[in-house]
């Protein structure tokens, strides 16, 4: 029997102290050092199949190495294969989080019902049955994947042994417990070293493996910060129970970019692709109200058209407030500071709310100039045409500053039917023949002009 030992870890980063200490050195926070208990068997946690020896790795020059592209698996998703870069690569470990309740279980069951390929679907909260009322609303009818339901890293790698299957997904990773670790399921040991397995037969047997992850009350991925540097991809679900509308972001990604989205609509029968935006992020009101303006955006490859919402209102509790859903606080206050330096409006003592519909988050600085139009047509109280948007972004000496990939914005516009788009005029344009009318302003002043003189 070997000798029990302990360690202490930070909750927060993972960092191992030989005894406890009230402040983790290594990320600064206090009363996150906790004691665990550390022994470790002499075995390994995955052993594949076949037990004969491996060759051992040699380096090589750079133009010695295969620059082939690496193949990768369709997940019949458009979406997640976006975000993902085009699909899963072999081996790779993907780690998906999000508040309780926002549907990654839903998302990740439903894309192992549609795969042709073999699947185990391993769930350690609930029950075979409770995944198999939930699969019959989605998608009934599949016969390659497979449901197991346990949290033993030792008796799933001999299930995965005898299935053989081409993806593994873990929900969740939280729950997952090892034989060579005495500590309870969820702890800083327990995390590291189920996911170091994990790790170890992804890569030997490439098979990508899907790991679902909780988060904390911060918003920040439970467990070790060492969980996001061990895997491949860090995918982030939103989403408010409020809203029917789910957002796919990719926070870290070796194969792909990170500034890729994916949108999902939540219905009874599982989560829907959303494949055009822009037409759920504007609300289809006919009527004319102040204080709204559409601008023209992008999230990585994709041009979305968001609605801004803004309400000026004169300040009667003493301090004026400035409060923001889904945009900067911080720009908020710097545009408000330019136009009443520039602009001259008074704003100083008005309140000021700004929302962005659908309750997505935009840090894209192309969306300015709708945020100042939406502020003065609340300020003024008059509408701004129901066939006008905007893309250009805003300095700090009130000018109008080009953005990057205008055409594909104003392409977007035209589609969805608007008349006109205000850019700025040091912005090349290479469209011809375009019905949409294109206004080129060098300042703040021409399109108050234009919109309120």
């Amino acid at each position: 029997m070997a000798k029990v030992k302990t360690a202490y870890f930070c909750q927060n980063c993972g960092a191992q102290y030989a005894k406890w200490v009230g402040q983790c050195s290594s990320c600064k926070q206090w009363n996150t050092v906790v004691e665990e208990l550390v022994q470790k068997e002499e075995k390994q946690g995955w052993k594949s199949s076949s037990n004969t020896a491996k060759k051992v790795s040699k380096p090589l020059r750079v133009h010695e190495i295969s620059t082939d592209k690496e193949k990768r698996l369709n997940t019949f998703d458009l979406e997640f294969n976006r975000v993902l870069g085009g699909g899963l690569v072999p081996g790779a470990l993907v780690l998906l989080g999000g508040e309780p309740g926002v549907g990654k279980s839903t998302l990740l069951l439903q894309i192992a019902l549609k795969l042709p390929y073999t699947t185990l679907y391993v769930s350690g909260e609930e029950s075979q049955k409770q995944i198999k009322m939930r699969a019959d609303r989605i998608h009934p009818n599949s016969e390659n994947c497979y449901i197991l339901t346990e949290t033993k890293t030792q008796n799933i790698f001999r299930q995965i042994e005898a299935t053989e299957p081409d993806i593994v997904v873990i929900d969740s990773i939280q729950t997952l417990h090892s034989d060579y670790i005495e500590s309870a399921a969820g702890s800083i040991s327990q995390i590291r070293e189920c996911t170091a397995e994990l790790i170890k037969f992804a890569k030997e047997t490439n098979t990508p493996v899907i790991l679902i992850g909780h988060i904390t009350k911060d918003g920040s991925i439970a467990g070790p910060k060492i969980l996001e540097h061990m895997v491949d991809t860090v995918l982030q679900f939103e989403g408010d129970r409020n809203y029917v509308y789910r957002i796919l972001r990719s926070l870290k990604n070796r194969f792909g970019s990170t500034a890729e989205l994916g949108i999902y609509e939540m219905q009874g029968g599982g989560l829907r692709q959303v494949n055009n935006p822009s037409e759920i992020l504007i609300s289809k009101n006919d009527e004319k109200l102040s204080g709204t303006a559409i601008a023209s955006t992008i999230e990585g490859m994709r041009p979305l058209m968001i609605e801004i919402q803004a309400l000026v209102s004169t300040a009667v509790y003493g301090t004026p407030q400035r409060s923001t859903t889904g945009y900067n606080a911080k720009r908020l206050n710097m545009l408000l500071a330019v136009l009443e330096k520039r602009a001259g409006f008074k704003l100083g003592a008005k309140d000021v709310f700004l929302n962005i519909t659908g309750g997505i988050s935009v840090d894209d600085p192309a969306i300015d100039l709708a945020v100042i139009a939406a502020i003065l047509s609340s300020n003024e109280d008059i509408t701004i045409e129901k066939g006008v948007c905007f893309a250009a972004e805003v300095g700090l000496a009130g000018e109008i500053r080009p953005v990057q990939r205008v055409d594909q914005r104003i392409i977007e516009a035209e589609k969805l039917g608007f008349t006109e788009i205000y850019v700025s005029k040091n912005n090349k344009i290479g469209l011809k023949n375009t019905k949409i009318n294109i206004h080129r302003c060098s300042r703040i002043e021409d399109v108050v002009s234009d919109l309120f003189g």
